[in-house]
């Protein structure tokens, strides 16, 4: 892979190249592809989707909207800083194709902005009740009538492939979708394969899938247009975009570092217990004096907090550069932070955050609550989508699909558009909208 093609500022849906030293100074491509996405209904859903606290009533609990921003800004300074070493190292770039370090920013960045914009009602639990709908639920019904591919998409419902079927999918007076530059795509997509072989190595890569069989043809017109490395001769399978390595250490950090502090303000980890957990991430950057004048738990945590997300964005950004050729190649496995040397301590404040925080009663109840309504949902629509397709639709499907957004088209002809368009829709709901439309269904609302 080369940074020329990797950088591609040509959108999504156009069929004309634009070149960086044509790009106007006050309005960059890559700046557009944030505007782009931060104005997107999609992106305004999260403000109402759980992060790690589900249906938190809580001020400074964080949601998917803030967890998203925050990611950005984290993803934007490693772009930054790793785009001017690059620049240092390769400067072609910038004397012959005019590149500048705030263009791998703005990259990284609005794929970070968009790196949660598929990701269903109440957190990763939303994906596991979509897949077990149709793994062990009433869905199975519909496997016969699938191909393997098709029905491990449902099986295993995926957000990045879902974000990646929101930025993409035209429709009329949206064509292209959001119209991203093919360079923030490439970044977006973490997970550069199909859903099966599922995890057919330890490679990063093969962790998840990053799109539907639906959207295989625009994914691979994106691989195309910035020359992936192609991993897989037999499936769909291709090395990441370097940039992906830099969006997903941006999440990595965020969600490590403030996850654990959301578990501090809930009090569901003491805070002398936490602070030690902190404090052995940054005792080469912490200065004692400061600290102890701090004299309140917020204060000092936030302090923390800084301190671990700086120490771990110039740790990210040493792992990339000493590993850019790898990268290049394709051949470098593993995420950024996964071998660096915080590695210890990351993995302890992860092991304290699953016991305390991800395993709490409150998470494990509201997750409990978030089953039971997407299940209802995925039955009724999936039946009425599929009653009104054959002609033998009741009233209630048809006063149940009445209610879908002009946006979402039911009456694929292939089974699979279909049962896919309901995931789709379903997942684009918020956590109050989807508990809105269970109790329109069970008739809660009078």
């Amino acid at each position: 892979m080369n940074w020329e093609q990797l950088l591609s500022l040509k959108r999504f849906g156009d069929t004309n190249k634009r070149l960086r030293k044509e790009q106007d100074e006050t309005r960059l491509g890559f700046e557009v592809d944030y505007d782009r996405i931060i104005f997107s209904s999609e992106f305004r859903s999260l403000q109402d989707k759980t992060q790690v606290i589900p249906l938190s009533k809580t001020d400074f609990v964080h949601t998917r909207l803030t967890h998203s921003l925050e990611v950005s800004v984290v993803g934007r300074s490693l772009g930054r800083r790793v785009g001017q070493k690059l620049l240092e190292k390769h400067p072609h770039l910038q004397n012959i194709h005019g590149y500048q370090a705030h263009d791998f920013g703005a990259i990284v960045a609005a794929a970070a902005l968009a790196h949660d914009i598929g990701n269903p009602p109440f957190g990763h639990s939303g994906e596991k009740a979509i897949g077990e709908f149709f793994r062990s639920g009433k869905g199975k019904i519909h496997k016969e009538n699938l191909n393997e591919k098709e029905y491990q998409d449902l099986c295993d419902f995926e957000g990045n492939a879902n974000g990646f079927k929101i930025v993409t999918q035209s429709r009329v007076g949206r064509e292209g979708g959001l119209r991203l530059s093919y360079a923030t795509l490439g970044a977006f997509t973490k997970y550069p394969k199909e859903s099966l072989p599922k995890k057919p190595s330890k490679h990063i890569a093969d962790k998840k899938y990053g799109f539907f069989q639906n959207e295989k043809e625009a994914f691979l017109d994106v691989a195309k247009e910035l020359g992936l490395e192609k991993r897989s001769d037999t499936n769909i399978s291709f090395a990441r975009h370097p940039l992906a390595f830099l969006v997903e250490a941006a999440d990595d950090i965020c969600y490590t570092i403030i996850d654990f502090e959301d578990g501090i303000n809930l009090g569901l980890i003491p805070e002398a217990f936490a602070l030690e957990y902190l404090i052995n991430l940054v005792r080469d950057k912490i200065k004692t004096e400061k600290y102890h004048s701090l004299s309140n738990t917020e204060d000092r945590i936030s302090y923390l907090r800084a301190l671990a997300i700086g120490a771990l964005i110039d740790e990210a950004i040493e792992m990339f550069m000493k590993n850019e050729e790898a990268i290049l190649a394709g051949t470098f496995s593993e995420a950024l932070l996964d071998k660096s040397k915080y590695e210890a301590q990351i993995n302890d404040i992860i092991k304290l955050s699953v016991e305390k925080i991800y395993q709490s009663t409150e998470v494990v109840d509201k997750e409990v609550a978030g089953y039971g309504v997407l299940n209802t949902l995925l039955e009724t629509y999936t039946v009425a989508v599929n009653n009104c397709f054959n002609n033998t639709a009741s009233n209630y499907d048809k006063l149940i699909l009445k209610g879908l957004p002009k946006t979402i088209k039911t009456d694929h002809k292939n089974l699979y558009e279909r049962l896919l368009s309901v995931c789709h829709y379903i997942s684009l709901l918020s956590d109050s909208q989807a508990i809105i439309q269970y109790k329109k269904i069970k008739g809660f609302s009078f």
